[in-house]
């Protein structure tokens, strides 16, 4: 990767030299001609080795006492990733009807499914049971009743977690922010709501509690949040235990580890976190005189973040007078907010890179947009590219594995970009690209 380009943005196939953009060693010129633009290219040995890393490094810090790495579907999942989880053998995280059947059809162990979802439907609760999942994460009283109907219908004991609220500020967007008291997720802890629905639980011998989860939020850097999450959640687990005389062996600390997206930030590795979350563990199961859980996580952006990046084309540029008399060079590409709505929705940051050519231009004040009827179809809102960059230059923006695809829309109604993994010097499409017979598929005539 060039000097000026934070490695941790790219994956670990993908290089920069002489201008030209590499991935396990297809030029991004050759990428665009064989499957166009704008397109999501993923690093599937990155994807697979950043899962291991979670999985093994889980089983190194807690031994015995390891539970399961959860993907979180929510980031990206496709039948082809689906299969990759189920052959690398750690679970999923899903919350919708339609990640489970992802999920599934892509071979994953029904008990290595972990449910999420604050108004899981009837159906989507039946499904769920009838297939056997491992646990259904429990975020409404109303859901308890509806669990345990699904589960005396099919005749199981279906296990839970409860979702606690833990009251965290935890220091990211307002908007991915989710254990903090004033929230749709969860049962508050503080409030008292967590404990009615332990005794809710307790009426129903068809569900088994078999723990407490929580989720802080995302982009989360450090340790500091998850550690506080960890005690408050133990000693909710040991009031249980004084309660019930029984311990709930299994604790899930959520995910919301970062990645970098820009130059100067970081990305979360396993060994930056996962000891002192053990330590956390250890420190507060002494304290409360607990046997220690069996813990488990759930990356998601952090697993399939930096393993993937779009490549645009660049159709139009234009020189726009801004304040002061300066120049912001507006450079147009082929896709926009329809295939990365995080610039939009939560004022994300990205960087960029002229992908098939060198440049010695000076640089000049740039925005990325896309090609939208909206003026806030933005991709980069400021940065520093080439001031020679021109219509038909290749664009690539890293770290858009998280949230992309999987928030891609059909706005103005154009198809959504394919993904396209690539592993040792091949690439194949795994998600079509979509095109005029999709967009009209829907539409019912008269």
């Amino acid at each position: 990767m060039s000097k000026n380009s934070s490695i941790n943005m790219w994956s670990k196939n993908a290089s920069l030299n002489g201008g030209t953009l590499t991935l396990c060693g297809i030029p991004a010129a050759q990428l665009a001609k064989d499957f166009g633009t704008p397109t999501f290219f993923l690093d599937e040995d990155a994807y697979r080795a950043r899962a291991l890393a979670w999985q093994n490094g889980l089983n190194s810090q807690f031994g015995t006492h390891a539970g399961t790495i959860y993907y979180a579907a929510k980031s990206f999942i496709c039948t082809a990733v689906a299969q990759w989880i189920a052959d690398i053998g750690i679970g999923i995280d899903v919350c919708t009807w339609g990640e489970l059947a992802v999920a599934l059809a892509g071979g994953i162990n029904p008990k290595k499914i972990e449910v999420h979802g604050n108004n899981k439907s009837v159906a989507e609760i039946d499904r769920a049971v009838s297939v056997g999942v491992k646990t259904i994460v429990m975020d409404s009283l109303f859901e308890i009743e509806r669990v345990a109907a699904a589960a005396n219908k099919h005749g199981v004991r279906q296990g839970v977690m409860l979702r606690l609220t833990p009251g965290i500020e935890a220091h990211t967007h307002e908007k991915i922010s989710t254990a903090h008291e004033d929230v749709k997720f969860g049962f508050s802890i503080a409030s008292g709501a967590a404990w009615v629905a332990v005794e809710a639980l307790a009426n129903y011998p068809q569900l088994e509690l078999r723990g407490v989860h929580c989720h802080i939020g995302s982009q989360i850097f450090g340790a500091e949040a998850h550690e506080i999450a960890t005690d408050r959640l133990i000693g909710f687990m040991a009031k249980y235990r004084d309660q019930y005389g029984t311990e709930l062996p299994e604790l899930d600390l959520g995910g919301g580890f970062g990645i970098a997206y820009i130059d100067g930030d970081d990305t979360v590795e396993p060994a930056d976190v996962l000891p002192q979350i053990h330590t956390a563990v250890k420190k507060a199961c002494a304290q409360h005189n607990l046997e220690i859980p069996m813990v488990s996580l759930e990356p998601g952006r952090n697993i399939v973040g930096p393993t993937m990046f779009t490549l645009y084309e660049v159709g139009t540029v234009k020189d726009v007078v801004i304040d002061g008399g300066k120049v912001r060079k507006y450079v147009s590409v082929d896709g926009g907010m329809s295939d990365n709505a995080r610039t939009a929705l939560y004022d994300a940051e990205y960087t960029a890179v002229i992908a098939q050519r060198a440049s010695s231009a000076p640089l000049a004040l740039t925005r990325v947009v896309g090609k939208h009827c909206e003026t806030g179809d933005i991709i980069i809102k400021e940065i520093q590219l080439p001031s020679d960059i021109a219509p038909g230059d290749l664009l690539a923006t890293p770290a858009t594995g998280a949230y992309g695809r999987s928030m891609a829309s059909n706005y103005n109604h154009v198809p959504r970009p394919p993904v396209v993994a690539v592993k040792d010097g091949k690439a194949r499409v795994i998600v079509r690209r979509e095109n005029e017979a999709d967009l009209l598929s829907l539409d019912v005539k008269e």
